[in-house]
């Protein structure tokens, strides 16, 4: 993935936006990326094409990482949706294959990154765990674990991870990851293994950054997610995740 500036602290991607007002919340708060949803059927956060492109445009106008998520698997339509929008990253949420992540690399800008979610189970089972190398050769820049329901609902459940099941999953990874899954202020530290692992680059949260009151993204919500997941230790030979904006 190109790069533009180094990022040395831990990134903290906000997903879910669906206003303008969510945009400013998260600027002002202090998050990295902000994630916009297109491509989920029945998301509660889905936009259609111009309002991607509207809220990727605010997004970096306001400093800040537009990605796309999305459960789309054709490589060329996602491809005709970068250039539509200007996301910054394609984050694939759903099952799709390794296959379909390489047609997506070798159709998109060199500078436009490919994160795939991997689903971890209650009972700490993987689905792609053994497509895991697969991803990476064909052109994966990031994974995200993220959790997957007995019920079979994936992204933004809410439902929390458990540490030591992620512990045990990331020596299978190949390139660095993100950490998504009922994080919260609170439960930071009982991820501190996770958070000390050489391939820990980041937070991706949905519920915890949202006021209450509202449901949109709060800036007190979103600053405090960024104090307490940006206090951990890092290692001394950490390799620098940079943004592409």
């Amino acid at each position: 993935m190109s790069t533009t500036r180094p990022m040395s602290r831990t990134l903290l991607k906000v997903c879910g936006a669906t206003a303008p007002q969510d945009i400013e919340a998260a600027a002002a708060a202090g998050a990295d990326c902000v994630g916009l949803w297109h491509g989920v059927p029945g998301g509660p956060s889905e936009l259609d094409p111009d309002g991607l492109a509207a809220l990727a445009a605010a997004a970096r106008s306001a400093g800040l990482l537009p990605v796309l998520v999305t459960f789309l698997s054709d490589a060329g339509e996602l491809a005709a949706i970068v250039r539509h929008t200007g996301v910054g990253w394609v984050q694939l949420h759903a099952y799709q294959p390794p296959a379909v992540v390489r047609a997506l690399r070798e159709a998109l800008p060199a500078e436009v990154g490919i994160v795939k979610v991997l689903h971890v189970a209650e009972d700490g089972s993987c689905v792609e765990r053994p497509l895991i190398g697969a991803y990476g050769r064909a052109g994966t820049d990031l994974f995200l674990l993220d959790t997957a329901t007995g019920d079979g609902r994936i992204g933004s459940t809410g439902r929390t991870l458990d540490p030591a099941r992620v512990t045990a999953l990331l020596p299978r990874l190949t390139r660095p990851f993100l950490l998504a899954g009922g994080l919260t202020p609170a439960n930071r530290p009982a991820y501190e293994d996770v958070v000390r692992h050489h391939g820990f680059r980041g937070v991706d949260v949905d519920t915890a950054a949202r006021d209450r009151s509202t449901g949109g993204f709060g800036v007190p919500e979103i600053a405090a997610l960024a104090r307490a997941w940006r206090t951990g230790a890092r290692t001394p030979d950490h390799p620098e995740l940079e943004l592409s904006r």
